[in-house]
């Protein structure tokens, strides 16, 4: 499938930062996660039985538009018994360990709709490492196995669920401030408007709107933003 410059520049970019770096001196320091720890932590993910052949990964934030990894497949999706919202500080990727954007997660309750990914099991362990270095740095996300549906069939996808225990977790917040820090933010892959809007986008242009997140560029959108 072709890809978009966007995703050869977040490969580069995944493959090339020092996180580390990016932290060094502050109090995160102590909790970025190891070289040796992210390996540990997909080989854990692999091991499982749903893991054997292809596997499937649900998207429903910036990896809906933005996926950076290679893959077979592409369709929209449904998940049961959790929703998709503003959860995670972002200390890297949208932000700075001084001034902190927000990401999304997958929370506990309800149903969220997305996109699954089909990645070729002969290359998903170099895909998902890559994925591992954007999303698992701090451990603020559990990769679980849930069961996904698609207008073909159901399957078992992996997804980043939020970890509640994590130093990164976010509380409730009212859409006004979660605007606020959105605009704020801005990290080593921009702006947490930016993500916001192209997230919105994504889903809309994959048959799976978030009229939630519409509102929220309404809100933005009507202070001029």
């Amino acid at each position: 499938m072709s890809r978009s410059p966007l995703h050869a520049r977040t490969r580069t970019k995944l493959a090339e930062d020092q996180p580390h770096e990016r932290v060094r001196g502050t109090a995160l320091e102590r909790e970025l996660l190891s070289t040796e720890a992210l390996e540990q932590s997909l080989q854990a993910t692999l091991a499982s039985e749903h893991a054997r052949g292809d596997i499937w990964l649900f998207a429903y934030g910036s990896l809906v538009w933005n996926p950076a990894f290679e893959y077979l497949d592409r369709r929209v999706a449904m998940v049961q018994g959790f929703h998709r919202r503003f959860c995670l500080w972002s200390r890297i990727n949208r932000g700075t360990p001084d001034n902190p954007g927000l990401v999304l997660g997958l929370d506990n309750g309800g149903s969220c709709h997305g996109v699954v990914y089909r990645i070729a099991h002969a290359h998903a362990a170099h895909e998902l490492r890559l994925l591992w270095r954007r999303e698992m740095l701090f451990g603020s996300y559990l990769p679980r196995w849930l069961t996904v549906r698609t207008p073909e069939e159901s399957v078992h996808a992996l997804a980043f669920v939020i970890n509640h225990h994590a130093s990164g977790f976010a509380p409730h917040m009212d859409d006004e401030r979660i605007v606020d820090i959105l605009v704020q933010g801005n990290g080593r892959f921009g702006n947490g408007l930016d993500y916001l809007r192209e997230t919105v986008a994504g889903l809309a242009a994959s048959g799976a709107p978030d009229h939630h997140l519409e509102r929220l560029v309404q809100i933005a959108a009507a202070r001029g933003l």
